[in-house]
């Protein structure tokens, strides 16, 4: 099925080029093969379509819903959203998985086998400089972020399939055995697939958070179905037709396309037994609700940097400091949110840099770019919130991006830091407001002295989300301390620390919550993607002397 769906692929893609103007050609000769869009040539005159797919085939919709141009609100992708009424092949097709999944470690095992080949595949063919770059360029297209941003995304994704290429897959399913109490008798447990499963997944990284996750559902056994954010969902559907020439089984996943409210019904009748959702919390807890628990999280971040007593490298501090909180224009789950400054640091000079390089960002190259889930107004609404808190001030940015044509609907706002002091935040009202996670180029910046640490670490204690982190400190005592007294999952410690940063090498996800997702890792697959079955075997032989016993 596979074959057959690749070849309609390529015929699409050839009669698309034949179709295309001859001063489009040169640049559709440089599409790769399973390409049925061209990031170059999509726009309001030449709109992309994004299909779903189901029960090993490619289908519409009745209704169409236009993706608007993020840097000039033309519409240039529509994207076939499954209505409510038309769920039934996307509930028939999980329901046709049974629990015991696709594969597991007594069942089809040459599937892992599969796996790591398919894996081999899409990873040579994603290393491609041509399958790279229109990646990168796709990416930009529906989340406009810098070449190099984008580019990394892929960069990540090519390793993690290179991760779990030969034998990698079925290593991630190793059982173990214990002696048991006489001969004959063992236990082994085993990693174990759920079966049907559901991803959903956000904007912001549309190649690597949904590639990810859907390898790691289906290295373990599952069938899952795919919901990527329909404004960034062209993306992964092209990935999709990707893995499909390198061998994906046609049933063993859906890809599909909704709103919330659709998405949501499918959930509840489908019955997925494991749910992986990325984004925002709000809708994080009510998935949870829904589902009655029966869910994984990687949800908002609110994440911090302290910078410890010893000050040192301050060029470089204050460029990670800039990346950290504005690259993707702060779109980045993992983004600095707040910035706890030791007053040693007061007179290095650091914010100043720290302006300077903010500076540097422009719409032109994407360094900076549209929010796509705050609008200005709200950005701004936001500052002048935090402005009414005794002692706060804007450092730099604050206001609104000038001479472009970014549509109303999204946010374009200059790189943003606003000082409220520390006692302040810790006020209550104040806590709330100062912690509320603006998805965007937005950081709160405060100042402390050493006997003010334990309230740092407070204002870490009362946060909600704990995904990253960073401690910017050689001082062995100081990172002991403060390491020792917070929770975030991904912490970076040290003079080099950062707060983003999600490579294929270290988990990626929160701590200290049962709900808690990860991401990329053998360790972070395994927890999300399956669950532990103990089997006993108890062959016998029943000893020859074997006597009924009195009762117990």
């Amino acid at each position: 099925m596979s074959r057959l769906l690749s070849r309609r692929h390529l015929a699409a893609a050839a009669a698309a080029r034949r179709s295309a103007p001859l001063a489009c050609v040169s640049r559709w000769l440089h599409t790769p093969s399973f390409a049925t869009v061209s990031p170059q040539e999509i726009s309001g005159s030449s709109p992309a379509e994004v299909h779903n797919f189901v029960q090993g085939s490619w289908t519409a919709s009745t209704n169409w819903n236009w993706i608007v141009d993020p840097l000039n609100g033309e519409k240039f992708i529509k994207v076939a959203e499954v209505q409510g009424t038309e769920i039934k092949p996307f509930v028939e097709s999980l329901s046709k998985c049974p629990k015991h999944g696709l594969h597991n470690p007594l069942k089809a095992p040459e599937r892992y086998l599969m796996y790591g080949d398919i894996s081999a595949k899409a990873a040579h063919m994603l290393g491609q400089p041509e399958v790279s770059d229109f990646f990168a360029k796709l990416i930009q297209r529906v989340s406009p972020k810098s070449y190099q941003q984008a580019l990394a995304e892929v960069q990540v994704s090519q390793k993690f399939l290179e991760n779990f290429c030969g034998d990698q897959v079925r290593f991630l399913a190793r059982s173990f055995a214990v002696p048991g109490n006489h001969l004959g008798q063992r236990s082994n447990g085993y990693r174990w697939p759920y079966g049907p499963v559901a991803i959903i997944t956000p904007f912001n990284f549309p190649l690597e958070i949904p590639l990810l996750q859907v390898m790691g559902a289906l290295y373990m056994g599952n069938k899952p179905v795919l919901k990527v954010d329909s404004k960034v969902s062209v993306v992964m559907e092209q990935m999709l037709r990707l893995l499909h020439e390198c061998g994906l089984p046609a049933e063993d996943m859906d890809f599909i396309n909704s709103d919330g409210i659709t998405m949501n019904k499918l959930l509840v009748e489908a019955n997925p037994k494991m749910t992986l959702f990325t984004g925002s919390s709000r809708v994080a807890e009510k998935l949870a609700a829904d589902l009655n628990g029966r869910i994984k999280l990687e949800d908002a971040g609110f994440d911090w940097k302290i910078l410890g007593p010893d000050v040192q490298e301050v060029d470089y501090i204050a460029w990670v400091c800039d990346q950290d909180a504005y690259a993707c224009s702060g779109q980045k789950c993992s983004a600095q949110s707040v910035l706890f400054m030791h007053k040693n640091w007061s007179s290095s000079g650091l914010l100043e840099k720290m302006k300077k390089l903010s500076e540097r960002r422009k719409l032109e190259d994407l360094t900076i770019g549209p929010v796509l889930t705050v609008t200005t107004e709200a950005m701004t609404e936001h500052m002048s919130n935090l402005l009414k808190i005794p002692g706060s001030k804007v450092l730099f940015g604050g206001e609104p991006l000038e001479n472009h044509s970014i549509p109303k609907i999204y946010g374009a706002i200059k790189p943003t830091a606003v000082f409220v002091p520390l006692e302040e935040i810790l006020k209550s009202g104040n806590f709330e407001l100062v912690t509320k996670e603006i998805f965007g180029p937005f950081q709160v910046v405060t100042e402390y002295s050493e006997d003010q640490l334990d309230l740092v670490l407070e204002a870490c204690e009362r946060m909600n989300a704990h995904l990253t982190a960073a401690v910017v400190s050689n001082n062995p005592l100081f990172l002991q301390d403060v390491l020792g007294r917070s929770v975030n999952g991904t912490t970076y410690a040290g003079i080099r620390a950062r707060t983003t940063g999600a490579p294929q090498n270290h988990w990626f996800g929160p701590a200290g919550d049962p709900r808690g997702a990860g991401i990329g890792t053998p360790e972070a697959i395994k927890l999300v993607w399956s669950c532990h079955r103990e089997i006993i075997y108890d062959i016998g032989p029943v000893p020859k002397n074997w006597a009924l016993p009195s009762a117990t």
